[in-house]
């Protein structure tokens, strides 16, 4: 479950504004504000199957255009080989001031992904 909700909560970042806005109202109370189907349900006045609904529409949603577009799966490739760049600099390069350079400019092209 913890997986799922990482994965979901991931894919909204990059694709959550292409939801509609009441989907993203939902996935957010839910997801990042931690409330329930009922009291998202109460806030937004439709019955706590909307809620469900609603989400399961986008989970559906989200994953349609990851799976187009891999957004997030060729990030976190990216990730995976700066971080494996990232290794072999402590490993192969000897002077402390290239290694502090090197790895800083690993870690300003994470930001970016």
């Amino acid at each position: 479950m913890l997986e799922k909700t990482m994965r979901l909560t991931m894919l909204f970042d990059y694709y959550g504004k292409l939801l509609t806005e009441r989907q993203q109202t939902i996935m957010q109370l839910y997801f990042f504000h931690d409330f329930s189907l009922a009291e998202i349900a109460e806030k937004l006045s439709i019955s706590r199957q909307g809620v469900y609904d609603h989400l399961q529409r986008a989970e559906g949603v989200l994953n349609d255009y990851e799976k187009i577009l891999q957004i997030s799966a060729r990030n976190n490739k990216l990730k995976k080989r700066l971080d494996s760049l990232a290794e072999n600099i402590e490993e192969f390069v000897t002077t402390h001031q290239e290694k502090e350079l090197l790895l800083a400019e690993i870690e300003k092209i994470k930001k970016l992904i």
